[in-house]
């Protein structure tokens, strides 16, 4: 029989999430580099700005493994990774404007480059977490000229294009979810059938009935409802009250009789 769990886990294939860790990385870096203690002494922009990012990727994080059970609470927390992203957005505009700079146009050749960059295929497979570590190294080492460029102008317009195509791909992602939910319903409806198909695989494991030793039909379980064995099972005739042979149950020990 089909579990009624769902697929789960295998985050680490999705782009999404490989482009919003970039985010996260270079998010941790920027703040280090731009708010240092004595410009944020009490830690809040580069706080709320790495806590956002943070948000991001944890939340795709248990949105996978909570994608098997409650399609719902997957949604959800796609929902809250994807407007962590956009709060991250906001706070990398503030940031450039606050400089008097402006944010890059989609038509500028840089943020064209960019957007072209692409990640390699992340297979999955054993030890996943240090092969996902080495992977992840690789690709910040890519995308390491602009997401971790000297410059912070050019560091945050980098890191705002690669958390729209996050945030891009997150919208998709949560649109698949929710067609696959209208096409075949959520961890309830699969459980509901589970249970369905554990009824019917009960039907075909059970044996036969016998046959009627009078006229062949097949017999049915029924209780006696009086007489000595009242309560007890016994086999009757389905062809009743034609034909009323009963059979009593094995169990009882008691052999084939005649009622009429």
């Amino acid at each position: 029989m089909t579990s009624p769990v769902g697929k789960f886990g295998g985050y680490r294939k999705m782009f999404s999430f490989g482009f919003t860790c970039l985010t996260y990385h270079a998010t941790v870096r920027f703040c280090k580099q731009v708010y240092p203690w004595k410009e944020d002494p009490l830690g809040k922009t580069s706080g709320q700005m790495i806590g956002a990012a943070r948000s991001a990727r944890q939340n795709i994080v248990e949105a996978s493994s909570r994608a098997g059970t409650s399609t719902e609470t997957e949604l959800k927390l796609l929902d809250v990774a994807k407007a962590s992203l956009e709060e991250l957005a906001g706070y990398y505009e503030a940031y450039l404007i606050d400089n008097e700079e402006e944010v890059w146009s989609e038509h500028d050749q840089r943020h064209q480059e960019i957007a072209a960059m692409d990640l390699d295929v992340f297979d999955g497979g054993e030890d996943a977490a240090h092969r996902y570590s080495k992977y992840m190294l690789a690709m910040n080492a890519r995308f390491a000229t602009w997401l971790k460029n000297n410059d912070p102008i050019i560091a945050a317009n980098a890191i705002l294009i690669v958390l729209r195509r996050a945030e891009r791909l997150l919208g998709g992602q949560i649109g698949k979810v929710v067609e696959s939910f209208g096409e075949s319903g959520g961890f309830k409806e699969r459980l509901r059938a589970f249970r369905m198909q554990a009824k019917e695989q009960e039907k075909v494991n059970e044996p036969p009935p016998p046959e009627c030793p009078a006229c062949g039909k097949p017999m049915r379980l029924r209780k006696a409802k009086t007489g000595p064995n009242v309560g007890k099972p016994f086999w009757g005739c389905t062809g009743y009250p034609a034909c009323k042979a009963i059979k009593e149950s094995q169990d009882l020990g008691l052999g084939t009789r005649d009622l009429g």
